[in-house]
This record gives C-alpha cells, sequence and structure tokens, in this order.
C-alpha cells in the first residue's frame, strides 16, 4: 500500500466564527514573491484578507522585522483598514547588522545581505523613527533565539533586545518577543530591565511552569498552531495554567498552520482552527464536558478536547457558547492591549 499524500496547497476558507477576533501576530507578503505557492497556486494578498473578514478576524497585525520590510509593513497597515503594523529587528537580524555569521546551532549558514551594511543602532533607529506612527500598535518582534544563532552573535541579540524594550517604554506601546529556545534568559532580561507595561510572548512555546511566571508578571502568552498540535500537550498545559484574560492567538502566518492543515501555507483566514481549540480546551477545564471518546485517526488518546475542536459544526450548544465566549475573550483583550 503507498504512503498517504498530505495536501500541500491552500487550504479552503473553512466555517467562520461566530464572533470577531484579531490576529496578534502574522506575516503578510509584502509582495507577490512573499506569497507560498504550492502546487503552482497562490491567494494574493487582498484575497487573504477578505478570507479573513469573513472567517471573523477583523484586524490583523501585520510584523516587519528586517530592515527591508520595515517600511512596506507600514504601508499595508496605512492602505488596509484591517491591518495595523508591528515593527522591529529580529532576533536573528541583529548580529547580521554586526557582521557575525557563525553557523547556527541547527546548522543554518547565514550569509550577509545588502541592508546589513547598515549598522544595527542605524536599523534600531529606522525602527524608531517609522513606529511613531499611528498605524503602529506594537514594537516587534524582537528578543532572543538560540536556536538559530550562535554564541558569538547572542551579545547583539541581547542587546538589540534591550533597545527593543526601552523603545516600547518610550513610546507606550506593546512588546511582542520572540523566544526560541531562550527562556530563561528571556525572562532574564525582561526582569533586569523592566519590562513593558503590555509585554507579549509570541507564538508561546513555554510548559505550566512558564506560564507561572507570566501569570505572576501579568505578561501575555499568545498561542498559534501549534498548541493544536497532538505532541503539545506541554502548551496546553500552559494555556490552563494562565488566566484567560491573559491570553491571546495569532496565526504567525505564513507558518505554523494548524493541525488541520499542518504542512500547508497559513493564512489569517485559518485562525478559527487555533480558536476552536482554546474554547474547546477552557470548555473542557471547567469540568463542562467530560465525555469519554473513543480513539480515531488523529485522535488515538481519545482526547475530549480535540474532538469538539475537530468535529465541530455548530451543532453543540455547549461548545457552541463556549466558542462565542472564547471569541469576546481574545477579543477584548487583544483590543486592550494593542488599542485597536
Amino acid at each position: 500500500m503507498g504512503k498517504s499524500k498530505r495536501k500541500r496547497g491552500w487550504p479552503a476558507p473553512g466555517v467562520p466564527l461566530p464572533a470577531p477576533i484579531i490576529d496578534n501576530h502574522c506575516h503578510l507578503p509584502i509582495h507577490e514573491g512573499e506569497i507560498p505557492s504550492p502546487e503552482g497556486q497562490k491567494v494574493d494578498l487582498q484575497t487573504q484578507l477578505e478570507h479573513a473578514r469573513v472567517a471573523g478576524v477583523e484586524a490583523i497585525i501585520t510584523v516587519g522585522c528586517e530592515l527591508p520590510s520595515l517600511e512596506p509593513s507600514l504601508a499595508l497597515a496605512q492602505n488596509n483598514p484591517q491591518v495595523w503594523a508591528a515593527l522591529a529587528i529580529h532576533p536573528n537580524e541583529a548580529p547580521l547588522h554586526l557582521g557575525i555569521v557563525e553557523k547556527s546551532p541547527d546548522g543554518m549558514t547565514w550569509r550577509l545581505q545588502d541592508h546589513h551594511t547598515v549598522s544595527l543602532e542605524e536599523a534600531l533607529g529606522r525602527v524608531a523613527d517609522l513606529a511613531r506612527n499611528g498605524e503602529v500598535v506594537a514594537i516587534g518582534e524582537t528578543g532572543l533565539d538560540y536556536f538559530r544563532t550562535a554564541d558569538a552573535g547572542r551579545t547583539a541579540q541581547k542587546d538589540s533586545f534591550r533597545a527593543h524594550i526601552a523603545l516600547a517604554k518610550e513610546l507606550d506601546l506593546p512588546l511582542q518577543i520572540h523566544d526560541r529556545d531562550a527562556h530563561a534568559d528571556t525572562i532574564a532580561v525582561l526582569l533586569s530591565e523592566g519590562a513593558p507595561a503590555r509585554t507579549v510572548f509570541h507564538c508561546f512555546s513555554g510548559d505550566a511552569e512558564m506560564a507561572e511566571i507570566l501569570r505572576e508578571n501579568g505578561w501575555y502568552a499568545s498561542f498559534a498552531g501549534p498548541v493544536t498540535y497532538p505532541a503539545n500537550a506541554h502548551l496546553r498545559q500552559a494555556l490552563q495554567a494562565l488566566p484567560r484574560e491573559l491570553v491571546l492567538v495569532e496565526t504567525d502566518a505564513p507558518y505554523l498552520t494548524a493541525q488541520a492543515h499542518r504542512g500547508q501555507p497559513n493564512a489569517s483566514y485559518l485562525m478559527p482552527y487555533t480558536v476552536r481549540r482554546i474554547a474547546a480546551e477552557w470548555l473542557c477545564a471547567s469540568g463542562a464536558y467530560q465525555p469519554i471518546i473513543d480513539p480515531y485517526p488523529g485522535n488515538p488518546e481519545g482526547d475530549p478536547a480535540r474532538a469538539l475542536a475537530d468535529a465541530w459544526d455548530g451543532g453543540s450548544t455547549d461548545y457552541e457558547d463556549a466558542l462565542v465566549a472564547a471569541c469576546h475573550t481574545l477579543r477584548t483583550t487583544t483590543g486592550a492591549v494593542y488599542g485597536i
């Protein structure tokens, strides 16, 4: 018997959410070349935005985190009422602006590009200038990445992180954090520098113990598609450990597509899959829904939250009510954090 063939093309829009939400972190394409084209198929920007609107995603924060993407990301926000911007120099970009190209721990070889001839100080200055525009609602993504940056570049990452923290506080903007394999140092820098009043761990990747640190400090955790992956029980445990008013949701598109379409391009219109899983986890944790689920392909352990999220069609009153409540909670919190 041949192997099953996973779909690779763009997913079709699914069932819309029953109430509006905000995708608080994604990377909209700034030109056509950035749009994934699996199987020769592309979904253009305006179609992505319209699909998102129909799906219930009323606002999107697009992130520009390399020098060449700063102004185009701001332009997207200025030209599309549904879109807002977050700007920064990505942690993995910071060492490159200092000419540091040491091979990364995961084996990636870095190459300097033309924009890396601009000093890190100048690049950060450009972020500061553009972030004063009203369409910019966050500084980010910034932080530490020890998966993609070796020892030689980590000082540059920390210096850049500190500069972004200072800028977020100066402009009274939320800070979106990229934290990959660097939990302890990321938290240490935030505590030593004094975190901005609204600090968001984008694509939260910690466990329940780290979630407790976020709770103690009033920091937010934004969950993306990985919370739906079967192996990521630690993320679902972290979700349960956090008060709901500290939980946000995102796609990080075009990356990290939810389990239902894993391996296919991601976009804001697919965020309902993650929202549904969050709502299901919250409902099950409340004790209001504790059925015995027979295992089925894709859910061999009979996880009731996954069964709810997989089978949702609006037919379960308890789940439909929980989904509406989750949308309202996520929308209210996100709106309060970003002022949109």
